[in-house]
């Protein structure tokens, strides 16, 4: 039998297909340019159906969904009073959790008999103390108006610590780590004994590093002053913070494998952008630091986090007083393990997977 994992976009259906005993990959795909998301599962149907698999038939389906706000801490499943629950929670995820709904629908009305698990990007950093999830703004703000850090890409991170705990060969819980996903999107996760008690990214993924398009963390006043100045709307100048500004803003690109050519032909815009690329990279890691008051790895992942030996290389260097020592040689031959054997901090390379993870989840519910 086989578990489904859903990812399900505005106008797209990515999915996986696992077997449920060894979570073995049967089968894959994306479905884009649909009209709805009832069509996009016909589409998906057919195409599993080519290989022998029945959606109807199968063990259970796991759905992304980006947002879960305070309420959900781990997978859950679904039921007509949880999709009312996610849908409440669209103000604080707009763009993503009325397509994930949707996905959700579509798939309880193809597959009925099937169960069906939400499966939250919020939910590994549920474990946050309140200290590190409440801004210092007003009690109403947060009591009336869910204003707080929530944290994003929980599933990636708490896949690649898992795989951390493997390769250093202890135990989650006895492990402190600095976990780094690396993509057009960027995020930082300090973990502790298994658990996330800190990350970049806040009450959406704006906040925190520097991204592809997103700005990361600025002032906020530059907000305010720009409406002023410029006559721009709230709404122009948002569309700029999340899709005009990182490393598109500065390089001209979002695409780091152009950023590091154009920095190879000598080109200053892109060397600047690496720069602060990297040096926003390493500030996060010394505030994980101090922290966690001791770590055991510091893993990269996500696209750039997996391929790119020169992010690894800018962000470690001159950190040797901090017990963390890159092996150059290691780091350009593409190893797990790139720190040099005098180093006191592992370094890891993960590949991040995730869908298996989702359907790890599954897995895990489904035996309960």
């Amino acid at each position: 039998m086989s578990i489904l994992v859903i990812n399900a976009g505005s106008s797209s259906i990515k999915y996986s297909l696992y077997e449920s005993a060894s979570l073995r990959l049967i089968d894959h795909g994306l479905i884009e340019e649909i009209r709805d998301h009832h069509e996009g599962f016909e589409v998906m149907r057919t195409q599993l159906l080519v290989h022998g698999i029945d959606i109807t038939q199968i063990n259970a389906i796991g759905h992304r969904v980006v947002h879960g706000g305070e309420r959900f801490h781990e997978p859950a499943l679904v039921d007509d009073d949880l999709l009312a629950e996610i849908t409440a929670l669209i103000p604080l995820a707009p763009l993503h959790n009325p397509a994930n709904i949707e996905g959700i629908i579509a798939a309880r009305t193809i597959a009925p008999n099937v169960p069906n698990f939400a499966i939250f990007d919020t939910a590994f950093h549920q474990s946050m103390p309140p200290h590190a999830y409440r801004y210092p703004l007003p009690n109403d703000w947060y009591e009336s108006y869910h204003v707080r850090r929530y944290g994003f890409h929980g599933t990636s991170h708490h896949y690649v610590a898992l795989q951390a705990s493997d390769i250093l060969q202890k135990p989650l819980d006895e492990i402190n780590l600095i976990t780094f996903h690396i993509g057009n999107g960027v995020s930082a996760c300090a973990i502790e004994r298994g658990k996330s008690i800190d990350t970049s990214m806040g009450m959406t993924p704006l906040e925190g590093l520097m991204m592809g398009t997103r700005c990361g963390s600025i002032d906020p006043s530059i907000i305010a002053y720009m409406v002023h100045q410029s006559g721009m709307s709230i709404e122009a100048v948002d569309t700029i913070l999340n899709k005009k500004s990182g490393l598109f803003a500065i390089a001209g690109t979002n695409d780091l494998r152009s950023v590091i050519n154009a920095k190879n032909r000598g080109d200053e815009n892109a060397i600047l952008a690496l720069d602060m690329f990297a040096y926003r990279l390493r500030k996060q890691l010394g505030e994980y630091m101090a922290v966690l008051r001791g770590v055991d790895a510091i893993v990269f992942t996500g696209g750039i986090g997996e391929h790119s030996p020169l992010i690894h290389e800018m962000v470690c260097e001159g950190l040797e007083h901090m017990g963390i020592i890159l092996d150059p040689n290691k780091n350009c031959h593409g190893e797990i393990q790139i720190h040099d054997d005098e180093s006191s901090v592992a370094l890891l390379v993960i590949a991040t997977d995730e869908e298996r993870q989702i359907a790890t989840y599954v897995k895990e519910h489904l035996k309960r």
